[in-house]
């Protein structure tokens, strides 16, 4: 166990609409800061850490909890701080994030595991491949987030999307009134809610939402949890996307798998060209037909290759 952490008791959520149970867990750190996470698919399985989208949660995770069974795979997903359960940071940086991961692998004794961030939860995903690459087996990103800093690579991005990360680089108080507003606006009815904000991605996307409406329901979960303790921990983090990220991508030395949906427009394919050409070691697979969220439909196959590691 880390000895700068203490495991807190395991808390048991009732079971949702489809009959899961999931138990969340957190971490109380010295300076009292709590941690959340949660451990879904094959008990003493594979060890993947799921990194989630932004704005998403720990309970991301389910959607993909069957594969994660049948492929052996033991998903460990976290709240970042400031989403779900987890106590927001103040001044937390990107590059902060490995140590909080290091704390769960500890807790739980795990030595060496894969990472998978997804579109917010890939610029974590780096960093943790630049800080702390001895701990890790595999490193993958899907449709994740490229620095926002690099000309063109918005080029396709939805303009919602554009207005988000322009309000967080020039005026984030702003952003955190529209984000407190937004989470405001899900949680009191997501139904009418989701039509507005899904209105602009891509065709393969609409078409995953209309046949999956188990994973509409789940998204819808996360999505909401994200901001149980409001759109704080959000709003900073969208500022941190637009910020320098604390390290270059030229410099981390561990290979890295990219996976991009040519149609998204949550995260454009310019953005998941530049991440690949930026990064020294990049297996890209870009997808013809595919955006954002019909990307998890292919995560089979990256466990596949995860455990074949």
């Amino acid at each position: 166990m880390s000895s700068h952490t203490t495991p807190d008791e395991a808390l048991t959520t009732p079971p949702d609409t489809h009959g899961h149970v999931s138990e969340d867990r957190t971490l109380r750190f010295p300076d009292g800061r709590r941690l959340s996470y949660a451990v879904y698919g094959t008990p003493g399985g594979r060890p993947v850490f799921y990194f989630h989208g932004w704005p998403s949660s720990r309970l991301e995770a389910r959607l993909h909890e069957a594969t994660a069974l049948q492929k052996g795979v033991c998903l460990i997903a976290m709240d970042r701080p400031g989403f779900g359960l987890s106590d927001f940071q103040p001044r937390r940086t990107i590059l902060d994030w490995p140590q909080d991961v290091l704390a769960v692998a500890n807790v739980l004794g795990i030595q060496r595991f894969a990472i998978i961030g997804v579109s917010g939860g890939g610029p974590h995903a780096l960093a943790c491949a630049s800080l702390i690459p001895e701990r890790l087996t595999t490193v993958a990103l899907i449709g994740s987030i490229g620095p926002l800093d690099e000309p063109h690579t918005t080029a396709g991005m939805m303009p919602q999307n554009r207005q988000l990360f322009s309000l967080a680089r020039r005026a984030p108080w702003l952003l955190r009134l529209f984000m407190e507003w937004h989470a405001r606006q899900m949680r009191r009815d997501f139904a009418h809610f989701i039509p507005r904000v899904t209105k602009d991605m891509s065709a393969a996307d609409h078409a995953v939402f209309a046949s999956h409406p188990q994973m509409r329901s789940q998204m819808r979960e996360a999505f909401v949890e994200a901001c149980r303790s409001g759109a704080r921990g959000a709003s900073w983090e969208a500022w941190l996307f637009a910020q320098p990220w604390g390290f270059r991508l030229m410099d981390i030395s561990k290979e890295i798998l990219l996976l991009q949906g040519e149609d998204d427009r949550n995260v454009p394919v310019s953005m998941g060209r530049a991440l690949a050409a930026a990064l020294p070691h990049c297996q890209a697979t870009f997808y013809p037909g595919e955006g954002h969220l019909s990307l998890f439909l292919h995560l089979a196959e990256l466990f596949d290759q995860i455990t074949a590691e």
